[in-house]
């Protein structure tokens, strides 16, 4: 018999988990129903065939699938790579949810990338693998034998930890000789066990008497309990005690103190002395509810132990008032716990990113979290806040999900890390919350081009630099992180009077230092500009522009140069000072320029030597050279005047001229003075060469030139005597590179010199024009009719030829020496050679 029972137990058993579950299965949830006791590896369900998501075992492994269950102890697991769940520990639904049914794990499915929640429930079933049990081995009455048919005695209640079926189903009593079974139903579903006197009882036949109660529960196969009851038949005690109530209710909040009294219940007993005395008892035999609360001999029910409202919402308590006969009544005390607020949310992190990048859009899932409360009501529902100004929100979904989210943009250059606050409260009063503390990293994107401080910038160098030096530095900033601020400087393609920018200027790309290519003069070029790109490391690349200008700063790198009186060697220039000069007299004046500008380029002049220092002196800042004392006739003829001109800068340079000036009434005095100097015969050298070389190269060209030559020649004769005979303006001539075109030059007005010669000195031929009453020493005959007739024009000069010369020294001055005197003069007579 017993080995068919076991092997009936292990085909019901066999057939469930082969059967398996109903499954119940929505988008996003699925229920399984699974029985207890199930071996640990055992099959719960394919989530990957029965989500009907298009979900699959490579998504699960992508997604780091994972379980989630809150509090609760891991029952279940997940098999990725089969995209089942098993059995991790062996179930016991009575020590799970003792007995609330239906008992059912609540899981979540997770997975990541992106985040996903499945919701599963997983319903434990029961098999009966609980007997029937009483909670003591025996029960002793003592009973009247006066007590008269039909009395009742409360027995215990057995205690079958399964549910349902598999719980107590029935009782039996034996022997039924006295007494018989009663079994009720009540409303909880439990069952009132009563013993019913139905014969009555005779101390003197039967002072014992042994029953025995059994408890048998509805399970497959059968399983039982049993309990021994030992009646002894007293004396004449014919009133039993009868409770005031058959039911009493109390309340208490969850949070009372031990030996609060939760009510007092009374029985009253129809018989007096000892057999009218009454004692209370418990009679429950759920030893839970013995170790809670206590019944006082007054009926006085009190706390014992510790309620909690999220364990147990009420209590049923059955109690017994016994005399002290024996007779007993039963009644039931119905406990409502009241929640009190004594739980503080409790916050589950499911699942959370570390790092988001700062252009992520709206609405980004960042963290998702579960809040449960277990108290009730108000004091269970809760509400979760953040922190306020900062770019994110909670949404909330059902059954106590959230998610942190997104709901501005993001700039890692105002905010690069967030602490954020989750705090969650309950509606309870006092109001108990919860908070965690996450840390959110912004990670960079290159949305920030470089920025330079100016849109533009001036540089200074002085002229004559070394190339290679340093020039100037730019810097740009890039609000950006790691390598979309790193940022390289660029030169832009341009040109400086057609030449590349590269051939002046070149930048360091790592420090933005601006190098000078080349030596820079001031004369030829005073600034230019250029752009220089500076440019992150992002990708793609930003950048920004800025325009440099480089200003060169002049450096006194010319000396003077005289203009006036020429220097030739082949002829000496002398000025000519009559004995009868006043002091004051201007002899001539120095004309020089420097091609410097600013400070550089003012000049000053100084007599340097001189023949006789007490007679000349030299305008320091315009050059004239004056007489300082009355001309005697001690005073040499030939005086020689070396003049230094001397610009402003540091260092200054210098140049110097030699002056000659003849101090003579007449022209004889003065041809017998200078007409020793000496004849430069490298001069003529020189000249000879060039003879020969144009007259090999007119021979060579004669014939098939000479219809030129001869027309130019009349052309140029025509132009000559056109000029000559009118009386059109001169347009004064200046030097190449010495014109003042901006005023800081250090010539006061416009001069022009011209000095024409033939081939000998001593016949060359020159016209000068001249302005007031200087004389002019001419000492060629050839040009005697010319300057005649400009005396004749011009009647305040004097005109001395050598015909008149040889007629005053009757002899010929073919050998004299020609003197050439450099005129200078403001208003230019039209001259030719």
């Amino acid at each position: 018999m017993l080995f068919f029972s076991l092997w009936i137990f292990f085909f019901f058993l066999l057939l469930a988990f082969f059967s398996l579950f109903l499954i119940n299965s929505t988008i996003g949830q699925i229920s399984y129903s699974v029985p207890e006791e199930m071996p640990k590896g055992s099959l719960v369900g394919n989530i990957a065939h029965d989500l009907d998501l298009g979900l699959d075992v490579k998504r699960l492994q992508s997604g780091k699938a994972r379980i989630f269950a809150g509090e609760s102890a891991e029952y279940i697991e997940l098999s990725r790579e089969r995209g089942v769940l098993l059995v991790k520990e062996k179930i016991d639904r009575e020590l799970l949810c003792r007995q609330t049914t239906p008992c059912a794990l609540h899981l979540q499915v997770i997975l990541e990338k992106p985040m996903e929640l499945f919701r599963i429930t997983v319903e434990i079933t029961d098999i009966n693998d609980n007997s029937p049990s009483f909670k003591h081995g025996e029960k002793r009455f003592e009973i009247s034998e006066s007590a008269v048919t039909g009395s009742k005695f409360v027995l215990e209640k057995a205690v079958d930890l399964d549910i349902g079926r598999n719980g107590v189903k029935n009782y039996s009593l034996k022997p039924t000789d006295n007494f018989v079974l009663k079994v009720e139903n009540e409303a909880d579903g439990n069952k009132k066990v009563e013993m019913i006197l139905h014969k009555p009882l005779d101390r003197e036949k039967e002072e014992e008497i042994s029953l025995l109660l059994k408890a048998v529960d509805g399970g497959e196969p059968q399983m039982s309990g049993t309990v021994k009851i030992y009646v002894t038949v007293l004396d004449v005690n014919d009133n039993p005690p009868v409770f005031t109530q058959s039911v009493y209710k109390a309340t208490i909040a969850e949070n009372s103190q031990k030996g609060t009294t939760l009510t007092t219940v009374s029985a009253s007993d129809a018989d007096k002395g000892i057999n009218g005395k009454n004692s209370y008892a418990l009679s429950t035999s759920i030893d839970s509810l013995s170790d809670t609360f206590q019944i006082k001999e007054n009926g006085d029910v009190i706390l014992v132990g510790e309620i909690d409202f999220e364990r147990a919402k009420n209590y049923q308590i059955d109690i017994v008032a016994t005399d002290s006969g024996g007779l007993s009544d039963s009644s039931k005390i119905i406990v409502d716990v009241i929640d009190v607020n004594d739980n503080d949310p409790v916050i589950s992190i499911m699942s959370k990113s570390d790092f988001i990048l700062e252009d992520s859009p709206y609405n980004t899932v960042i963290v998702m979290f579960s809040v449960t409360d277990p108290d009730s009501s108000n004091n269970g529902r809760v509400n979760c806040r953040i922190n306020e100004n900062i770019p994110f929100a909670i949404k909330t979904s059902s059954n106590g999900f959230y998610t942190l989210i997104t709901d501005s943009e993001l700039d890692r250059e105002t905010v690069s890390e967030y602490n954020i606050m989750v705090t969650c409260s309950d509606g309870g009063i006092p109001s108990l919350s919860s908070s965690v503390s996450l840390t959110l990293q912004i990670s960079d994107v290159n949305d920030n081009a470089p920025a330079f401080e100016r849109n533009s910038y001036d540089a200074y160098i002085v002229e004559n630099n070394t190339p290679g030096v340093s020039i100037f530095t730019v810097k740009a900033t890039d609000a950006d992180w790691n390598h979309n601020a790193r940022v390289s400087y660029i030169l832009e393609d341009t040109s400086v009077n057609g030449v590349p920018i590269s051939s002046y200027v070149s930048v360091s790309a790592d420090s933005g230092v601006i190098h000078a290519v080349r030596s820079f003069d001031y004369e030829q070029i005073k600034d230019f500009y250029f752009h220089i790109k500076a440019q992150d490391g992002g990708s793609p690349p930003l950048s920004s522009n800025v325009t440099i200008k480089i200003l060169i700063r002049d450096q006194n790198d010319n000396p003077p140069q005289v203009l006036y009186p020429v220097q030739t060697g082949g002829s000496m220039v002398a000025e000519m000072v009559p004995r009868s000069a006043d002091v004051g007299y201007l002899v001539t004046k120095v004309v020089a320029v420097d091609v410097d500008s600013g400070q550089n380029a003012w000049l000053s002049y100084k007599l340097q030597k001189a023949t006789d220092r007490a007679l000349f002196e030299v305008g320091l800042q315009n050059g004239e050279i004056r007489t300082i004392r009355q001309v005697t006739d001690k005073d040499a003829v030939k005086q020689r005047l070396t003049v230094i001109v001397e610009d402003n800068g540091q260092p200054s340079r210098s140049a110097t001229v030699i002056v000659n000036v003849a101090v003579a009434d007449s022209f004889p005095e003065v041809l017998s003075e200078f007409s020793e100097f000496p004849h430069d015969k490298e001069y003529n050298d020189n000249l000879t060469f060039y003879l020969v070389l144009a007259l090999a190269v007119v021979s060579f060209l004669f014939i098939t030139c000479l219809v030129v030559i001869i027309s130019v020649k009349i052309y140029r004769w025509r132009q000559s005597r056109i000029l000559y005979h009118s009386s059109l303006p001169v347009i004064p001539y200046y030097p190449p590179r010495y014109s003042d075109t901006l005023g800081t030059g250090t010539l006061p007005h416009v001069y022009n010199y011209e000095v024409c010669r033939t081939t000998d000195s001593r016949k060359s031929d020159c016209k000068l024009g001249r302005a007031g009453s200087h004389n002019l020493l001419i000492m060629d005959s050839s040009t005697a009719g010319t300057m005649q007739r400009i005396q004749r024009k011009r009647g305040s000069h004097k005109i001395l030829t050598l015909e008149s010369l040889e007629k005053k020294q009757n002899k010929p001055t073919t050998d004299a020496k020609v003197i050439e005197f450099g005129v200078l003069f403001s208003e230019t007579l039209p001259l030719q050679c």
